[in-house]
C-alpha cells in the first residue's frame, strides 16, 4: 500500500503549497456543492459534506465560498449542475486506476481522459474491469518522524480505526468510511496532524513498477489530478518510496 499511501501524502503537501490555489478551489466548491445536492446542506446531518467543508476549512477557503457552494447545491442559489461518473482504466505497467470525475459535461470529459491517458502510456478499461480490486476506506496517514507511534495507534484505534501500521516513513491509519471523522477528529485533539486525510478507495493488491513504468506512472496521475473535472484517482501502484519521492520533486 506504500505507494498509494505515499502518493496521498505528497498529493496534500503539493495542494498546500499549490500556487494555483483557485484549481483546488474550484474542484473542493464542486465537492461541496454535489455533497449539499445529495444529502442536504446540514454538515451535521451529512458526512459527505462534513468531509469536503472540512477539507476546505483545512485549505483556507474562505467561509464565504463554502457558503455559497452549500446554497448552489440545495437550491437557495442558482449554479451548474454537476454529474458524477467513475472510469476505469490501466496506466503504465499495467497499473489499475479508479478516476473519479464531476463534470457538467460527461462527453467532454471523457474524451479528455482518454487522451491523457494515451499521452501518458495507459489506456481506457471497459466498466468492471478494475472497480473490483478497490474497496472504500478512510486513509490517513502520519509521519514517523517525531510521532509518537504508540500514541497515535492508542489515539486511531480507541476512537474506532480498524488498523494502524507503518509504510516507510508513514503510518497509515485505516478506517471504515463511516468512522473516519471520528478518527481523525480524534487524532488532532490529541495534537497529532495527519499528513494526509481522505476517503478513498483502496486496492486489495498492488502492482510493483520501476523504472520508466514508474515515471510514466507519476506523471500520468499528476496529469489526471491537474484535470478540472477529477476530484479523486486511485491506483494500485507500488513504487519504492525513494523513487516516489524523486520522481514527484
Amino acid at each position: 500500500m506504500s505507494g498509494h499511501s505515499k502518493w496521498s501524502s505528497i498529493k496534500h503537501k503539493k495542494a498546500a503549497k499549490d500556487a494555483r490555489r483557485g484549481k483546488l478551489f474550484t474542484k473542493l466548491i464542486k465537492e461541496i456543492t454535489v455533497a449539499a445536492r445529495l444529502g442536504g446542506g446540514d454538515v451535521n446531518a451529512n458526512p459527505r459534506l462534513r468531509t469536503a467543508v472540512l477539507t476546505a476549512r483545512q485549505n483556507s477557503m474562505p467561509a464565504d465560498n463554502i457558503e455559497r457552494a452549500i446554497k448552489k447545491g440545495t437550491g437557495e442559489l442558482e449554479g451548474v449542475t454537476y454529474e458524477e461518473a467513475t472510469y476505469e482504466a490501466y496506466g503504465p505497467g499495467g497499473v489499475a486506476l479508479l478516476i473519479q470525475v464531476l463534470t457538467d459535461n460527461r462527453n467532454r470529459t471523457v474524451a479528455e481522459i482518454r487522451s491523457l491517458l494515451t499521452k501518458h502510456g495507459g489506456n481506457m478499461g471497459a466498466a468492471g474491469s478494475v472497480a473490483w480490486m478497490f474497496q472504500k476506506r478512510g486513509l490517513i496517514t502520519v509521519e514517523r518522524a517525531g510521532a509518537d507511534e504508540d500514541r497515535v495507534m492508542e489515539v486511531a484505534l480507541e476512537a474506532g480505526a480498524e488498523d494502524v501500521r507503518e509504510a516507510g516513513d508513514l503510518l497509515e491509519v485505516l478506517t471504515s468510511p463511516e468512522t473516519f471523522d471520528a478518527v481523525r477528529e480524534a487524532l488532532e485533539k490529541a495534537g497529532i496532524t495527519p499528513a494526509s486525510a481522505e476517503v478513498t478507495m483502496m486496492p486489495s493488491s498492488t502492482v510493483a513498477i520501476t523504472g520508466k513504468a514508474a515515471e510514466q506512472m507519476v506523471r500520468l496521475l499528476e496529469a489526471l489530478e491537474d484535470h478540472d473535472d477529477v476530484q479523486s484517482v486511485s491506483s494500485n501502484m507500488d513504487i519504492a518510496a525513494e523513487e516516489l519521492e524523486r520522481l514527484s520533486a
